[in-house]
Formats: structure tokens, sequence, C-alpha cells
């Protein structure tokens, strides 16, 4: 603990404060939405957040009903982004945790319309996930999507013209997550059981050529998307094509900026670093507000957003022990760059 930082810094504007832990924040024309993963109590799971400070859950109430079938309404909620179509896409973990049983047919990435506020196309991810799944993230490259699987080790490849998804790296080390070590302590379960998060993170590059990922313990790798777009390729194959890219730490969010710099939350230090192409690694900012960053987002002005999510200290994650300091505050601070256009606007 005494590594972490005690000063905070006045670059971090703090612009949102939820009562429910929150991971996700994206921006789309003006518009701010969040997603709540329900680590602290069930409720809602995503919502736009409007200016006079009211929480609407979006797309509508149906999709947000609790303990409903999943035709129609949110499994799990682990993530969000307006993608380069300018629909907001969210993920569907397909499970009500990490570790759970996966909801038949609750595996999805759907595309909401952001000009009827509806959803629009649902992708099914039957056909790529494991009984043990958690669906976590996901990236666009063209017409190609990327989804990590944060309980079951391995990315999902969807081709999004065809709707057809499958699963590579399978297993693989750089997909296999260790210990997470927030706070310098190792995530725990309500039964003191090591909780492991495999691959987590990913971003493509600015020119589309590379996908980077990592599980949340930390362990950048990197592989060209030639391959992963290839389903011709064999998982032997896939596997030698994998570079270890960087040795990062525990993570809980990334992001990406047009010249290729990936923004990195380490949880271990409350801090949020910078890689750059060159591999090179700076900190952006540290400060002790700054517990569990989880999904970060990089705005069109080229603000990064953060949210605090304090994730290590919801019970399931903290040796059954509930030690979320309410409000979840989300910050943002100013970078160099936007975002990259392949990415989203």
């Amino acid at each position: 603990m005494s590594s972490l930082p005690t000063e905070e810094d006045p670059r971090l504007t703090p612009v949102l404060q939820e009562d429910r832990v929150c991971t996700g924040v994206t921006t789309a024309r003006g518009r701010v939405f969040l997603s709540y993963p329900s680590a602290d109590r069930a409720g809602v799971q995503v919502v736009e957040a409007l200016p006079d400070g009211q929480r609407d859950p979006y797309p509508d109430a149906g999709w947000n009903r609790v303990d409903q079938p999943p035709d129609g309404a949110f499994v799990h909620v682990n993530g969000l982004r307006a993608g380069p179509d300018g629909r907001l896409w969210i993920v569907d973990a397909g499970t009500p945790q990490v570790g759970g049983a996966q909801v038949p047919g609750g595996a999805r990435l759907i595309a909401v319309n952001l000009d009827g506020d509806h959803v629009e196309q649902v992708y099914h991810l039957d056909e790529a996930v494991h009984p043990d799944s958690y669906v976590d993230d996901v990236r666009f490259n063209g017409r190609m999507a990327y989804l990590s699987d944060a309980g079951a080790a391995g990315l999902i490849v969807l081709d999004l013209d065809s709707g057809r998804s499958r699963r590579v790296l399978d297993g693989h080390p750089s997909t296999a997550g260790g210990p997470v070590i927030p706070d310098g302590r190792t995530l725990r379960d309500p039964d003191g059981a090591e909780v492991r998060l495999h691959v987590d993170q990913l971003e493509v590059s600015p020119d589309g050529r590379w996908l980077y990922y990592q599980p949340a313990s930390g362990g950048m790798s990197r592989i060209a998307t030639r391959w992963l777009d290839d389903p011709s390729i064999s998982a032997d194959e896939m596997a030698r094509r994998v570079e270890r890219w960087c040795d990062t730490p525990s993570t809980g969010g990334t992001a990406i900026d047009a010249t290729g710099t990936i923004y990195l939350s380490d949880l271990e230090r409350r801090r949020v670093l910078v890689l750059a192409p060159d591999r090179s690694v700076r900190t952006l900012v540290a400060d002790p507000r700054l517990a569990w960053v989880d999904a970060m987002w990089l705005d069109a002005e080229a603000r990064l957003w953060m949210p605090a999510a304090q994730l290590h200290l919801t019970a399931g994650l903290n040796g059954g022990h509930a030690a979320v300091d309410y409000p979840v505050q989300i910050y943002r601070m100013p970078v160099d760059a936007g975002p990259p256009p392949l990415d989203h606007a």
C-alpha cells in the first residue's frame, strides 16, 4: 500500500458521480452512456446520462429487465462503446458473473441505432463461447470485430457481414490470466479463492494491422489482424504468430489514440500509463482516487474518460467484504491526441 500515490492531480476533473459501480463510459454525438455490471447490486445495466443528472435506462426499460430470458433483455452487460459506424455497441457477457454458466443465447454483441434509440442488430456468439465464457469487450477493424473472453481464455472473431463468429487462441498462454493484484492485494472471491480474469483488454492499431491484447493480470501481446481474419489458419499456426509486446501490470482498462499510443490503467499503483508505439512506458497520471480504472474512453476532443470503478472493493472480488466508497467517480483529463477513425469518430 505504501507505493500508492498520496497527492491528487489537478488535471483530473470529476465529471460524473454514480451511486453504483460503473465500469463503462462512452460518448457519441454529445450524448453520454454508462454501463453498470451489477457488481454491487442488481439494477439497470445501461443508461444515458442526461445533463440534468437523470439516468435513463437505455435503449429502454425492457432491455434492462432483471431476471428475464435473454431474448430482448440483457443478461449481463460488461462493456459498451460508440463504434466507427456511429452506432452504440453493447457487449453482453452472457452470464451473470465471471465463473458462472453461460445462459443459452445470452452472449451477444448488440448494435443500437442512436437516431431511433432502438436495437438494430444482434450478433449471437453461441458458436464461439464455452460454458464458462464471460465475453468482456470489443474492438472493430473494418467489417471485423474482435471480442475478449475473460471467463474462458481466448479471443472471438466476428464477421459483421456474415454474422459468423469463431474462437481463436483458445487457452493460449497469451490469453490466460494470472493473479490480479489491485492495491497490492490479490483478488479473492467470497470463499477466499483467487479470482483470475483471462483476456480482457484489447486494442486495434490505427492502421488496422495489429491487435494488442492482454489478460487483466497483465502481459500484453499482439498478433497481426491478417491472421485473425483468415478462417483457414490453423490453431498451431495462429499460436506461432503471437508476439509478446510489453510486460504490463494488472490492468483494468485501455484506450488507444490516433498515434498508436495505448493508455492503460495500473491497478497495482492507482495510475494510468502510456505505452508508446516504440514500447516505451511512462506514467500519465497517478492519483489516489484512481481506484480500479476500468474501460477508458477517448473522445473526439482528445479527452480521456476514466471510470474509477473500485471493482476490487466489491464483495465478489474482495473476499465477501463490500468496501466501495460511494459515489463512484468518473474522471476526465486532456491528452495529446484523439481516437483513430478506425475505432470511432
